[in-house]
């Protein structure tokens, strides 16, 4: 047995009951579920269709998100969260090079890199090299200036966290960003690099080992060995190439707002809906999220 769940932009509540009915029909459904009224809804079908990324791709058109997955083990024990452009809005790194003079340079290279262009370590510690001498207390400057919340971000962690799941944050960004937004969101935990400091500048170089694509599916596995868990426990999230060994680990793996080549490897992607579409995909209704 399958969930199909279809869900759209939170803010625009667009999603129509006949279009609901008429996949449900065309698939040999169940009834729909409407997890919230115009904005998501779910049913249950006996096998997986042929057609569904045909479907999904004449639905996107229509900012109309399909997912489909096992009904077994929907509601995960685990969270394990990227940070830049997942559950912040920015990339860190590129916000601390705007305060450096070099903005433009660096957000290249960090887009080609998420796209999976780049080998992830050497972007790094490129960019990086980049911020040198940059004064170490721009960086609360960005935490209170620039950086944004995702919108949905407290509900998933609180509504999973009230279920008894287990929250982490492991990004391949700085621990001066990740403790912050980490204490924010209430996370449980979380993991990034660390940026090297000399008499309050930065030094262009971050400490190793670099948490890169290998230590977030390190750390999937460490955290759920610990939890005493399997990754098929996990419900993992993030954008970018550097995430998809997590993504592709986890029993679900979603790709949210994620680079196109991150998308084509992906078979959750989440394109219209925010943060709150990850609890829609567990079966949450919108009246039990914690807000």
């Amino acid at each position: 047995m399958f969930i199909v769940t279809l869900l759209t932009t939170p803010t625009e509540r667009t999603l129509d009951r006949a279009l609901v009915d008429s996949l449900r029909n065309a698939w040999g459904g169940g009834d729909a579920q409407w997890l919230a009224i115009d904005e998501a809804a779910e049913f249950a079908i006996p096998h997986m269709p042929d057609n569904q990324w045909d479907v999904w791709s004449d639905l996107q058109d229509a900012c109309v998100d399909l997912i489909i997955q096992p009904a077994a083990n929907r509601r995960k024990q685990m969270l394990l969260a990227d940070m830049d452009s997942t559950m912040i809005r920015q990339e860190c790194i590129d916000e601390l090079a705007v305060e450096a003079g070099v903005g433009a340079r660096v957000a290249d290279i960090t887009a080609r890199a998420m796209n999976g262009e780049l080998d992830f370590e050497g972007a790094l510690l490129e960019r990086v090299g980049l911020l040198k001498d940059l004064p170490e207390p721009m960086i609360e400057q960005v935490l209170d200036q620039r950086i944004t919340y995702m919108p949905g971000g407290y509900e998933l962690v609180a509504t999973m966290k009230a279920n008894g799941a287990y929250a982490a944050l492991v990004s391949g960004g700085f621990t001066a960003f990740t403790a912050r937004v980490a204490a924010a969101l209430g996370f449980d935990e979380n993991r990034a690099n660390t940026l090297l400091v000399e008499n309050g500048k930065l030094t262009g170089d971050v400490a190793r080992p670099i948490l890169g694509k290998a230590a977030k599916v390190q750390a999937l596995t460490e955290i759920a060995a610990r939890l005493n868990i399997t990754p098929a426990d996990v419900l993992a999230v993030g954008d970018g190439a550097n995430d998809l060994g997590m993504l592709s680990l986890a029993g679900t793996g979603a790709a949210l707002h994620a680079k196109p080549a991150v998308q084509a490897q992906c078979d959750i992607r989440i394109n219209h809906g925010d943060l709150t579409a990850l609890l829609f995909l567990q079966g949450y209704a919108r009246d039990e999220f914690v807000t």
